[in-house]
């Protein structure tokens, strides 16, 4: 058998081994990484010729699945296909496609391929972000997502040691902050990361903060930290002078970001783990959620996310913010952000707030990024910056009540 030959046999044993669990274990990249991880005749290249493969079959489930079952080979053949191309998977797609048109260009009928494409995404989402099914932003959902960085300021010695690596980036000409590293490479294993220089960062997320106009020497509430990619952010837009309290039920997490703050040289961030009871000029409540904005990095989620789940999610969100909102002192800010497309958990959330709390109003942005404001909020759509999806609000409390 050829080298291909057995790479094809090995992905459809992947495939099988995962096929029980992929429509419903939100978990299954854990699951993934133990299996490629667990085989000793993977090398590197094989884990990420595979996770590849295995991402590209769950991005395009509804094409391939069904091939499973009628035409193995031909399954493999069309996940091929699909795949970006990179150093792991350029023999692999040459062997397998050979004469097959470029991907996809080059279909004969690009309308029927979008109309074949619809169903990539569960219908039961068009009515909660219909932009997702437009054609930019269904290319943009269904290709690999990118890896962005969030640079210092001074960024000369990470481009320095990038170039140096011969790994290729691009700086966003929409926020200069965020890199672009269009190289298949693991950033965590070079200086610019151990030293604090670069954090990895979507660069959507990344305009979350910067649409606000933070000033120097605030004191900001985190109120749903995690590990703290923003907490992280706001500690370098309220400088030395400023603070940031980042609040989180769950222990583990703040003990990254106590250690992600000392890499970075920030000691700014103090992490709370009982619910904060102080006012602040500003309180980003990042609210927990479904995660719909993540697809084209999680695309397994299309597949194991209910509407029920999305409605569940928003009850959750709305008394996040009606709980956060009190921390938050006469004329400061409350900004909402999520990492969903979804209108329940975006405007829905932020109109029940506003209504429940009347002496919050709806603040101006300093930057929207060329995104269509709508009461309160924008979002964030992956195809304008090449990013994940997210929404953002910005509220004013113009009142103690």
């Amino acid at each position: 058998m050829s080298h291909a030959g057995s790479q094809q046999q090995n992905l459809l044993r992947l495939l099988h081994a995962l096929r029980p669990f992929w429509r419903r274990e939100p978990g299954l990249p854990a699951r993934i990484q133990s299996l490629l991880g667990g085989n000793r005749a993977f090398g590197s290249r094989d884990r990420r010729l595979y996770r590849e493969l295995i991402y590209t079959t769950l991005r395009y489930l509804p094409w391939i699945e069904p091939l499973l079952d009628t035409d193995p080979a031909r399954a493999a053949q069309v996940a091929a296909w699909l795949a970006a191309e990179t150093p792991a998977t350029q023999a692999f797609r040459a062997a397998l496609t050979p004469g097959w048109p470029p991907c996809p260009v080059g279909l004969a009928d690009r309308a029927a391929f979008l109309k074949t494409a619809a169903a990539l995404l569960p219908e039961w989402f068009r009515g909660h972000c219909p932009e997702a099914f437009a054609a930019d932003q269904m290319d943009a959902l269904l290709a690999r997502a990118p890896l962005w960085l969030r640079v210092a300021d001074d960024d000369a010695a990470a481009i320095h040691e990038f170039d140096s690596l011969g790994w290729t980036w691009q700086r966003s000409r929409a926020l200069p902050s965020a890199l672009k590293l269009t190289a298949d490479v693991d950033v965590t294993k070079s200086s610019a990361y151990s030293q604090g220089l670069v954090e990895v960062q979507d660069l959507g997320s990344q305009m979350i903060l910067a649409s606000i106009g933070v000033e120097p020497g605030e004191c900001w509430l985190d109120a749903c930290a995690g590990a703290g990619g923003k907490a992280l952010q706001l500690a370098g837009l309220v400088g030395p002078a400023g603070r940031v309290d980042a609040h989180d039920v769950r222990p583990k997490a703040l003990a990254e970001l106590r250690l992600r703050a000392r890499r970075a040289g920030l000691g700014t961030i103090a992490t709370l783990l009982a619910p904060p009871t102080g006012t602040y000029d500003g309180v980003l409540v990042d609210a927990p959620c479904s995660g719909t904005g993540t697809w084209r990095r999680a695309p397994h989620l299309k597949w194991t996310t209910t509407s029920a789940q999305v409605e569940a999610a928003a009850a959750q969100q709305l008394a996040l913010l009606l709980e956060f909102g009190r921390n938050v002192r006469p004329g400061g800010r409350l900004v909402y952000a999520t990492c969903s497309l979804s209108r329940r958990e975006n405007g829905d959330v932020v109109a029940a707030f506003l209504a429940a709390r009347p002496g919050f109003a709806p603040e101006p942005f300093a930057a929207t990024f060329g995104f269509t404001l709508h009461a309160g909020g924008f979002t964030i759509l992956p195809a304008q910056h090449d990013t994940d999806g997210f929404y953002v609000a910005s509220l004013r409390r113009h009142s103690g009540e």
